[in-house]
């Protein structure tokens, strides 16, 4: 009886555990952090004032008309501007030359200057101008420019400035300066 009762005991004993819900040793699943996100962030090029007086030469007969905005990340009315060049630049490709020469300091070259540019999806090509002599740079741009920015001038295909303005742009007024200096479809057709 003895043995009767210690089975009947372990019995209910085992059926009482298979009763009680089994708790599961839940494993937290440890998500992986996220990958940083990859972003290609655009390329700017240092030049200094002999670069930038290579970049104005329009000497090659198959010259397109040249645009070139000089800007900084700094400047307000530079960064509001930033989307319509964008545009512009757009609606011309393969029609003109567009490059941005950024003022910022050279410590910007790799951090807050590509980042604008990616944010503004602008595919110009992009330079940092780092010069001693600012006014010798600017000497070479334009007679008529006093340092002030945004700055754009536009040069027809021989080279020669066919617009410019020291402020924010006006849209309608640089796509109509644009125009002027592009070859006529007659031009293109004849040549």
């Amino acid at each position: 009886m003895i043995i009767c009762f210690i089975f009947l005991s372990v019995e209910s004993l085992n059926a009482q555990v298979r009763k009680k819900p089994k708790t599961k040793a839940v494993a937290k699943k440890v998500l992986p952090k996220p990958a940083p996100i990859a972003v290609n962030l655009p390329k700017v090029i240092q030049i200094d004032a002999p670069a930038l007086k290579n970049l104005l030469k329009r000497e090659d007969e198959a010259a397109k008309p040249l645009v070139i905005n000089f800007w900084a990340t700094w400047c307000d009315p530079c960064r509001e501007e930033f989307p319509e060049l964008v545009k512009i630049d757009a609606d011309y490709k393969g029609k003109i030359d567009f490059f941005t020469i950024s003022l910022d300091d050279l410590a910007e070259i790799n951090r807050d200057v590509p980042k604008f540019l990616a944010e503004m999806k602008s595919t110009m090509p992009a330079y940092l101008l780092k010069t001693e002599n600012e006014e010798t740079a600017i000497a070479s741009v334009s007679k008529d420019w006093q340092g002030g920015l945004p700055f754009t001038i536009l040069f027809n295909s021989k080279g020669e400035v066919a617009y410019l303005r020291q402020g924010k742009i006006k849209p309608d007024i640089l796509r109509a300066e644009i125009e002027k200096v592009l070859p006529s479809e007659t031009t293109k057709q004849t040549q």
